[in-house]
């Protein structure tokens, strides 16, 4: 792996052909196809979303450069309403690697319009495999390249427009030298035998980028802190109607749920169970807007959604709540048991070490085994434990019932490890085990 730097970084502050325009009329996005048509190498890529202000996940910018044809700043919102046809890039980018920094954010946004990258390489899960101490993008540019960039619009609401020029450098700059990471990553990975272990784990990134997104079961246990009303029955049937009228109401005005309501107010309302007016109006939290103090221009940002915050008054949630305690208990919901395989057995083992040593410490002592055993790879391969397996799927092994009869290959296989994986660890996970 390349040596630290031990000079100060630079600040890159443009890109070198200078802070582009955002593409949104076809005339634009056909001249961008022809140009890529007619340049090679790889694309590097890139996206921005308007998480924590929007309801939906979707792109509000895509940003993309190769060699011969530039930096584009997309707005794919735009492009799609006026008729892009998205295999018109796909075609003129062709077998090309796409580029990106930690892919499973941006592939399920590419999918959803019909960008279809052909092969990929992640300068995160590179660094992560050259076992980097730090692998977000400024990090990896910093030890590559000597320099840093700004990140003060990473939480920006990209779904405004016009964008401002300074938000435009900064989403270009993300694209700016990841065609330069990429070839001196490559280059690290090859040296140090691990060009198959990454070519499998792009592959792998790929498929699961672009597969469709899998739809929670349960959506409303997504709140945080939920599991604080697993005993609570009635508790969980406040919060799951707040849960539904927040989606609902986001939804139709096309907001972020927590600017209408945030997961403490839930959890607040449900363990407090107001049964009247008074001890609704109790809960300031339900009774006024939310609002966001970062003390940066975000504040800014948020303000411009006010006035669909002051649309929802309180009374839809005391309507909630109210629909919630005017349930049955038998209508009450119930925090769901813990997934389990064909055989009835729990599919994920528990997390909890307490558990493990106080109710199965034979099962404890064997993952110790294996846990030391994993770590010597580890260290002798210089790749982080977590990257050499999942810690989960090591702790689903030694959980197993008749561990000793385990296919340890077939079970690590289908767990989801990948076959660089399996061949590194499975011989000596099979005798750490027995």
């Amino acid at each position: 792996m390349s040596d630290v730097r031990e000079t100060e970084p630079r600040l890159l502050k443009e890109p070198r052909g200078g802070v582009p325009n955002v593409t949104s009329t076809l005339a634009e996005y056909h001249r961008y196809c022809e140009a890529l048509a007619a340049s090679d190498g790889p694309l590097a890529a890139d996206a921005e979303r308007a998480s924590g202000f929007r309801y939906g996940h979707e792109d509000w910018l895509i940003q993309f450069k190769r060699e011969g044809a530039g930096i584009a700043l997309f707005d794919p919102v735009a492009l799609t309403r006026a008729g892009a046809d998205w295999d018109e890039f796909n075609d003129a980018v062709g077998d090309a690697v796409w580029i990106l920094h930690d892919s499973l954010m941006d592939l399920p946004g590419f999918a959803d319009i019909g960008l279809k990258p052909r092969a990929l390489f992640d300068t995160e899960i590179a660094a992560r495999l050259l076992g980097l101490h730090r692998f977000g993008l400024a990090a990896v540019t910093e030890h590559y390249l000597g320099i840093t960039l700004a990140k003060e619009h990473s939480a920006a609401d990209w779904s405004y427009r016009p964008l401002p020029r300074d938000w435009r450098n900064y989403a270009a700059l993300d694209v700016e030298v990841l065609i330069e990471l990429e070839s001196l990553m490559r280059r690290d990975l090859k040296a140090h035998g691990k060009d198959a272990w990454a070519a499998e784990e792009f592959a792998h990134a790929l498929e699961e980028g672009l597969a469709p997104r899998k739809p929670h079961p349960i959506p409303w246990l997504r709140i945080s802190r939920i599991t604080q009303l697993s005993r609570d029955p009635r508790g969980l049937a406040i919060a799951k109607s707040l849960w539904e009228e927040r989606d609902r109401l986001a939804r139709r005005y096309d907001i972020a749920p927590t600017l209408l309501l945030t997961d403490a107010s839930i959890i607040e309302a449900a363990t407090a169970k107001p049964h009247n007016a008074a001890q609704f109006r109790a809960l300031r939290s339900l009774n006024e807007r939310v609002r966001i103090r970062t003390g940066t221009e975000q504040d800014k940002m948020f303000e411009r959604y006010a006035p669909i915050q002051r649309e929802v008054k309180p009374k839809v949630w005391k309507a909630a709540i109210d629909r919630a305690m005017a349930l049955k208990p038998s209508q009450w919901p119930s925090m769901p048991a813990p997934d389990q395989d064909e055989n009835g057995m729990v599919a994920n083992a528990p997390r909890s070490m307490r558990l493990w040593q106080q109710r199965h410490p034979d099962r404890y002592e064997r993952l110790q085994r294996v846990r030391r055993v994993v770590n010597q790879i580890a260290e002798d391969t210089r790749t982080p434990p977590e990257i050499v397996i999942k810690p989960q799927i090591l702790r689903n092994l030694c959980w197993s019932e008749n561990v000793s009869d385990l296919d340890v290959e077939e079970f690590l296989a289908q767990q989801g490890a990948r076959n660089w994986q399996v061949r590194l660890i499975a011989p000596s996970v099979t005798s750490a085990i027995i």
